[in-house]
């Protein structure tokens, strides 16, 4: 039996899958078996999984739409290896990642690990400007990306891994928003440790256009608030920072028509959102987008942040599970 395990939920996504495919295909390291879950597709990939011969160990189940992390559980059910590695349809994974996950897990096992991303090369300016508002100090405070962090490190499931012993334990995804970080937060609570890998790292093409991302990006300012009524030591204050920006930013316009000064905090953070990005992708169009990037990050979230705070906590309706799961299918 193989050791690994890798489930991957798919929805209209083929040419991804392929791209996906093509990188596991190249793996140093061969131990494991790939399990798709076309989660109700209306493009199914079956055709292109079903064809490929690059990879020997691969398995094609197709369910009807009921969400990703169903689609998952649907996986993990059917996986037979010792160890269950999480991808989302849209990364790339670089050749020598399981190499290097099966040493750092040799020498120092962890039941339960999460990994960084990255934009590859070949990836679009739009995607390489998202990358870096979703994983830039100046935006997230480290919570993406393997950086310095301001919170404890959680794996998200387009790169994540936990062994059997964690999911007989602890079960499978609960059909919610950020139900990566609901698991991780389970998988602790049982007394499990969680180990970022830093060299387990995959390309992740994310959203290809600003509107797509921002509505990715607003469902995660709301799926924080969910994540409060079920763990309210959750929410730290680095989570607060997009709803303060918001805030600030609307105040900082309002101010500005009477003294203009007042918008010159926003100009200045701004800027160096651009400074930073020009230096690390060397290139203006790239850092121009960036900052397009960041308002759109900081302010989908703030904005699905603040109306679910309103609504859910302010107003005591609670948590919608039912506008949850619509919300979620098909993604």
């Amino acid at each position: 039996m193989p050791y690994f395990s890798i489930i991957i939920p798919v929805y209209n996504r083929p040419d991804e899958v392929n791209d996906l495919l093509e990188s596991l295909s190249k793996q140093t390291y061969k131990d494991f078996e790939v399990i798709i879950v076309e989660d109700g597709s209306t493009v199914c990939c079956a055709d292109a999984v079903k064809s490929d011969s690059r990879i020997v160990d691969i398995h094609y189940y197709y369910k009807e739409n009921e969400g990703r992390s169903i689609a998952r559980n649907y996986g993990l059910e059917r996986a037979v290896g010792s160890y269950f590695i999480f991808f989302d349809s849209d990364c790339v994974i670089p050749e020598g990642y399981f190499e290097a996950l099966n040493a750092v897990l040799n020498r120092h096992y962890t039941d339960c690990f999460g990994g960084p991303d990255a934009a590859h090369d070949s990836f679009s300016d739009v995607q390489k400007a998202i990358n870096y508002s979703m994983t830039s100090f100046l935006t997230t405070g480290g919570i993406r990306g393997g950086k310095v962090q301001l919170e404890k490190f959680t794996p998200r499931t387009f790169n994540m891994g936990f062994s059997r012993e964690v999911y007989d334990r602890v079960g499978g995804f609960r059909e919610m928003f950020s139900e990566d970080i609901d698991m991780s937060t389970r998988i602790r609570q049982a007394g499990f440790d969680i180990s970022l890998i830093r060299d387990a790292f995959v390309y992740h093409k994310r959203r290809i256009s600003m509107r797509l991302f921002f509505r990715q990006i607003y469902i995660f300012g709301m799926s924080r608030i969910s994540l409060y009524l079920l763990y309210p030591d959750t929410l730290k204050l680095v989570h607060w920072f997009p709803a303060c920006f918001v805030i600030g930013t609307l105040a900082m316009i309002v101010a500005s028509f009477f003294w203009w000064p007042a918008i010159l905090p926003l100009a200045i953070y701004l800027f160096a959102v651009f400074l930073v990005s020009w230096c690390v992708n060397k290139r203006l169009k790239i850092a121009a987008l960036s900052v397009v990037a960041s308002i759109i990050q900081l302010g989908g979230y703030g904005m699905g942040f603040l109306k679910a705070f309103f609504y859910k906590v302010l107003l005591g309706r609670g948590r919608d599970e039912a506008e949850e799961v619509r919300l979620r299918k098909g993604k």
